[in-house]
């Protein structure tokens, strides 16, 4: 359990605001980029790691969309070749680890 920069989960400014507004509370990355445990900061508010899954792409779920800000994995497919500068192709099979968040009361 370590006390981790937010930056260090989240890749840019975008995420790290939807996580302090409650909109975003997962993100899938290609490796783990935090322990269960860790925690950080966001204004003021601190968040713990809570959960990290190894899974593949394939196992994603329009639940799991929705938990990283999109209304749906069609457009959350979208944005990973968006974010990845069109270098990005979906691999039902690739390894991906989620990491779950939720704030500290």
């Amino acid at each position: 359990m370590a006390e981790i920069e937010a930056d260090t989960l989240f890749p840019n400014n975008r995420t790290i605001t939807a996580v302090a507004e409650g909109e975003m509370t997962q993100i899938h990355r290609g490796k783990p980029y935090a322990e269960e445990g860790d925690t950080f900061d966001i204004e003021g508010e601190t968040f713990a790691v809570v959960e990290v899954t190894e899974r593949t792409l394939g196992e994603m779920t329009d639940e799991d969309a929705q938990r990283e800000g999109s209304p749906s994995l069609a457009a959350y497919k979208e944005r990973m070749v968006a974010a990845h500068g069109g270098n990005f192709e979906w691999d039902e099979t690739a390894t991906v680890y989620r990491h779950r968040v939720a704030k500290q009361e």
